[in-house]
């Protein structure tokens, strides 16, 4: 983006950038897809599970962060791969923790639905 744009040109740049991004993370990234795919089959069930705006937005929130957080390490890989294909402990590890946030957006999503739905149909 041209460093001058403010205002509203600068609002249709920035979101048509992120637009390509999200666009670029569907196709190149199976994890974001199948994200993608259980937010979609998700987001409707939040609606029913969800007994009030604030269990809704938990439920949609923990939807969305693991997306947030898949974006994030999606991107750390990118630029580790950019640097070089050769190994490196730094890299690794880089790739490492990124994993690991996605793995804890995954769990708490999972700890949300799940004491939600528990709530709804067990307790």
């Amino acid at each position: 983006m041209k460093p001058g744009y403010t205002g509203w040109r600068h609002l249709i740049h920035s979101t048509r950038y992120s637009l390509l991004g999200l666009r670029a993370a569907f196709r190149h990234e199976a994890a974001f897809r199948q994200e993608v795919v259980a937010c979609l089959l998700l987001l409707p069930l939040a609606l029913w599970i969800g007994e009030g705006p604030v269990e809704w937005i938990l439920l949609a929130g923990s939807c969305l962060l693991v997306l947030i957080v898949e974006l994030l390490n999606s991107a750390i890989e990118c630029a580790v791969d950019r640097i070089g294909p050769e190994r490196h402990e730094l890299a690794g590890r880089a790739k490492d923790i990124g994993s690991a946030a996605v793995m804890l957006a995954l769990a708490l999503a999972g700890l949300a639905w799940g004491l939600l739905a528990w709530q709804k149909f067990l307790a």
